[in-house]
């Protein structure tokens, strides 16, 4: 397989530059795909798009759907550019996102999952967003399937306060407009990025995310479900390691609320607080004054076994942080 397009040169492309590119990394998708590309079929959006694929060494049958998939799609308006290679191994998500970027026109870039499902008004939406805020990432909210897979991380991806989409970076759910979802500018993304090609293992929609906020971008969600977003075994996300994720958000938090402090409280006196104390450096470590809790038990002992321990607080923290009438982003963060 080339990496060149499919469907002209360079300037034949330039010549017919699309509104929108719709960018699509493929990798063993065949479980998955024809639904994702019907879903490309199926948008309301009324200027030019087109559809950038960047096929990632895949075994299976993905290929042979794509192109099964160009014919209807170019019949019906839409420009398909199909990029690829055929090594023994893939190259990662990033490289591929990428490739899929340089290869497509598009004025605006919008990212998409080669297992994921489009809802019709998602380009539509999403580009009239990006051209009201030229500089923000756009995401949108989403539909999980399975419906009850990950539920308290879907809850969180669909509620977060316009405000929070900036305060709650910092926490281990990640972008707080999760990748698939993105949509931004050419000139945006091409300020802010490339993706890091680093491979598996390496959090690179994360990692642009954080230069994103380096670089004073904002955060934007439609409030509309617009994405199927799936679950299961073989997704990319499942390849990088908590221990890397961690490391980043850390240097992230050190780098970009810390200073704003010169002493602060770790509301947390078991096993995440003592990690995150023992994982800060020292200058930041003589900032700690005191280990909070709500957990009565871990107060009373004066010490903290990980075995007494549970993920919830039956809402008795959450009670306790109105109580105090703190600004969040402010007065504190959620790190965990």
């Amino acid at each position: 397989m080339s990496g060149a397009g499919v469907g002209g040169a360079s300037e034949e492309r330039q010549a017919m530059q699309a509104h929108v590119s719709i960018i699509l990394p493929v990798h063993n998708a065949e479980p998955w795909l024809d639904e994702c590309l019907r879903s490309v079929l199926q948008q309301d959006f009324e200027g030019t798009m087109e559809l950038s694929v960047f096929n990632d060494a895949s075994k299976d049958k993905s290929g042979a759907i794509i192109e099964k998939w160009r014919v209807k799609l170019e019949d019906s308006g839409v420009h398909v550019i199909i990029g690829g290679h055929d090594s023994p191994s893939p190259r990662g998500v990033g490289y591929a996102k990428n490739q899929a970027v340089a290869q497509s026109s598009g004025s605006y870039l919008c990212f998409l999952d080669s297992d994921d499902v489009m809802m019709p008004q998602r380009v539509r939406l999403q580009h009239e967003a990006a051209v009201q805020h030229p500089s923000s990432i756009i995401g949108c909210r989403v539909r999980r399937d399975p419906p009850n897979s990950t539920e308290r991380y879907t809850r969180w991806i669909n509620q977060l306060t316009p405000e929070q989409l900036l305060t709650q970076v910092f926490t281990s759910n990640g972008p707080t407009v999760i990748m698939p979802t993105w949509f931004c500018s050419r000139a945006w993304f091409s300020h802010v990025g490339p993706f890091n090609e680093g491979g598996q293992g390496v959090p690179e929609d994360l990692l642009f995310f954080y230069e994103h906020l380096r670089k004073g971008g904002g955060v934007i969600r439609v409030d509309q479900s617009l994405l199927l977003y799936r679950h299961h075994p073989q997704a990319a996300t499942h390849c990088v390691l908590e221990t890397t994720i961690w490391t980043h958000r850390v240097r992230f938090l050190e780098e970009q609320a810390l200073p704003r402090w010169a002493a602060f409280t770790i509301w947390n006196a078991g096993k995440q607080g003592r990690r995150l104390y023992r994982s800060l450096t020292a200058g930041s470590q003589r900032k700690v004054v005191a280990f909070c809790d709500v957990d009565e038990n871990k107060i009373r002992k004066g010490f903290y076994c990980h075995e007494d321990s549970q993920d919830l607080t039956g809402g008795a923290f959450e009670d306790n942080l109105r109580s105090l009438h703190l600004q969040e982003g402010q007065d504190f963060l959620h790190f965990s």
